[in-house]
């Protein structure tokens, strides 16, 4: 940047414009009078838009300038944020200012900061768009985003157990992720996302970092997909636990899957319908189930345990692909060989992850805190605490499993300050409460149990 900005100092953040030419989307930011911010996201092989879909595409373009635009105002979080294009409906400023104050809980936790009061999004005070959207007659087949973890390939194969036409689509160059999506022998389709450089420049000159909300921009991204290729329904494969709170801090939920929760996806479903398209459904294929009912399916879909991964620290990593696709030691390992263990045989599982991490009295830290014992359950995509202790419980009843380290402790110490009567696995391995999974997909949803 030619006049370097302190970002913790801005004033105004600024969604500048949004453009669309031969596959590439660019959105266009800045910080007060600063140099522009350019993100590009590359569709490939894309189809011309039609007619038809201008008015939906243009509309979910625009959400997805105004989505994306989280991870940069982030850097600076100034007190006034202002759309050059306008204010707008109330249900879209609605949708906008709740996901980016709970989208931004965590990170709002970890660097002190309380961002209530401080998002509004511009609006202009009518009650919604001008005309509701209209359906576009969109073929009736779903994108499908594998995340390279569990949870997405059981939606995939109860999506192909159910005879539906899908997509495996991924946003970025993870290896790991493109590994599974070919795996699942379904059509891929790999979308680039490529963050503004002066984003780096900012971190460099001190901007606040943390966790942003990346499905809800995934999700996005999906909308404008949807419409581009022409798919009428995106499936997440997002559990109920997702909606549970990490933790609650100054009156405030903490939820680090905030947008992976039902409330972000009724509010994001409910606009696609009015703003973009009446037969666009989004929703998450898994919602009525828990991490550990996904757990129990996914135990029986051998040809991806060489695949799979859900450790965060390879997603991290650069190059080709690592050869071992568990640390072993951050909360995704730990909550997925726990969540696992009840629904496979021991040496398979200990195949699977090259070692048996409830037998290493050096991550005791790391299982406390997923059995919320004297800590909060980990900023991760991990489930419930109740059903951390559900599992470990279980395990604790058999004797194969009794006498490793973590699992005699939990015995010993933990279990006696519990309720017995509140352990029981089975509660969790049945479907509860709602869910948005369209007519056409509730073949797959059955599949899932």
């Amino acid at each position: 940047m030619t006049n370097p900005i302190q970002p913790r100092l801005t004033q105004v953040f600024r969604f500048v414009r949004c453009s669309y030419a031969d596959g590439v989307a660019e959105l266009v930011y800045a910080f007060d009078q600063g140099e522009e911010l350019i993100e590009r996201v590359r569709f490939p092989a894309a189809p011309a838009v039609t007619a038809e879909r201008k008015h939906a595409f243009e509309a979910a373009l625009t959400l997805l300038h105004l989505i994306a635009g989280v991870s940069y105002y982030k850097a600076g979080v100034p007190p006034k944020i202002e759309l050059c294009s306008g204010p707008l409906d109330d249900a879209t400023a609605d949708l906008l200012d709740a996901l980016y104050l709970h989208g931004l809980a965590e990170f709002a936790y970890r660097n002190g900061l309380d961002l209530r009061g401080r998002i509004a999004f511009p609006r202009s005070g009518e009650p919604s768009g001008m005309v509701l959207a209209s359906a576009l007659h969109l073929p009736p087949r779903t994108l499908v985003p594998i995340g390279g973890g569990k949870d997405s390939l059981v939606a995939v194969e109860a999506i192909k157990q159910a005879g539906g036409a899908a997509t495996a689509v991924w946003v970025g160059n993870s290896p790991l992720i493109a590994t599974c999506a070919e795996r699942t022998g379904l059509p891929t389709l790999n979308i680039q996302r490529e963050l503004a450089p002066g984003l780096f420049e900012l971190n460099r000159l001190g901007a606040w970092n943390g966790h942003i909300p990346v499905t809800a921009v995934n999700s996005a991204v999906l909308a404008v997909a949807a419409i581009l290729y022409g798919y009428d329904s995106i499936a997440f494969a997002n559990e109920r636990s997702a909606s549970a709170a990490t933790l609650e801090y100054d009156g405030q939920q903490v939820n680090h899957q905030w947008s992976k929760g039902y409330a972000f996806e009724r509010a994001l479903g409910d606009w696609l319908y009015t703003h973009v398209a009446a037969d666009l459904h989004y929703c998450s294929l898994l919602r009525p189930y828990s991490e550990l009912a996904i757990t129990r399916a996914f135990a029986k879909l051998t040809p991806y345990f060489d695949v799979f991964s859900s450790c965060n620290r390879n997603f991290k990593l650069l190059g080709p692909r690592p050869a071992d696709r568990w640390c072993g030691e951050c909360p995704k390992c730990h909550f997925v060989f726990l969540a696992l263990a009840p629904f496979l045989p021991k040496p398979r599982l200990l195949a699977i992850f090259g070692r048996n991490l409830l037998d290493d009295e050096t991550q005791t830290a790391g299982f406390d805190a997923l059995l919320e014992y004297r800590d909060h359950k980990p900023f991760e995509c991990v489930g419930e605490g109740a059903e951390a202790r559900a599992a470990m419980y279980a395990l604790s009843q058999r004797p194969e499993w009794q006498e490793d380290a973590l699992v005699a402790r939990f015995g010993n110490e933990i279990l006696p300050q519990l309720e017995v009567a509140e352990l029981a696995l089975e509660p969790w391995l049945q479907p509860a409460g709602d869910h948005r999974v369209p007519d056409r997909l509730q073949p797959a949803l059955a599949a899932v149990g």
